[in-house]
């Protein structure tokens, strides 16, 4: 299948930044799938910079709701209004900054779906969970918990980012990538049967131009889930092409 690189914005950048970065972008590397996912004020100028090229544009959460009194909140269907194809969903980030459960994560997935947002789902161990020995079983549970029925079938992607790794230059062995890689593969087929050999196992966590390639090399690893390296075109870019 073809790699999928995929950058988190998560809360950079100006409207002029966003869209400058886009339009870098644009041409990139023709061996993967490219999405950008910015802030949520900066989607439809993003898709505009992008337009005509094979860049994908994608948001960061959404809410369970189709509509209604949630302050603050968007929904799938606008995101899929402005312009989005995917949304991240799930990310550490939300689970600790807002508490978000596998249940809720799972009524989000379920509200992609249902619009025909394509969701990318984040499992993840903190350190001490590693360090316990209990990673494998953490991601196991998460993906249990926070995959609906129908995600397989409907080309939903999953993404692993070790909560320990986002953000701190540290990455997992190459081993250990492997690992819970091909952990992830096994409970999503044992779930999904045949449909689940071609969902998109994604790693993320400190990924960067000089550790790309042997990332992208290893067993069930179908692409990146890139956060700060996502924000300099260069980088971004270097990384799709070490997947292609």
């Amino acid at each position: 299948m073809r790699p999928l690189i995929a950058g988190n914005w998560k809360m950079h950048g100006s409207l002029a930044e966003a869209s400058r970065l886009a339009e870098e972008l644009k041409g990139g590397a023709s061996g993967a799938d490219l999405l950008v996912c910015p802030p949520f004020l900066h989607i439809q100028a993003v898709v505009s910079a992008v337009q005509g090229s094979a860049v994908a544009v994608g948001g960061q959460d959404c809410h369970a709701a189709a509509k209604g009194a949630h302050t603050g909140d968007v929904s799938a269907a606008m995101l899929r209004d402005a312009g989005a194809t995917h949304v991240i969903l799930g990310h550490s980030e939300r689970r600790a900054d807002h508490g978000e459960t596998d249940a809720g994560v799972r009524a989000k997935t379920e509200a992609a779906l249902a619009v025909g947002l394509t969701p990318i789902v984040c499992v993840g161990e903190t350190e001490a969970q590693r360090l316990a020995g209990e990673a494998e079983r953490v991601v196991e549970t998460q993906l249990s918990g926070s995959l609906p029925d129908g995600f397989a079938e409907a080309g939903g992607v999953v993404a692993y980012e070790p909560v320990w790794a986002i953000g701190t230059g540290r990455t997992p062995t190459e081993d250990d990538i492997a690992a819970i890689h091909g952990a992830m593969r096994r409970v999503l087929v044992g779930r999904f049967g045949k449909a689940a050999e071609g969902t998109r196992l994604l790693y993320g966590g400190s990924v960067k131009p000089g550790n790309a390639a042997a990332i992208l090399a290893l067993p069930h690893v179908d692409g990146a889930l890139v956060g700060g390296a996502s924000l300099v075109a260069a980088d971004f870019l270097a990384i799709a092409k070490a997947a292609g």
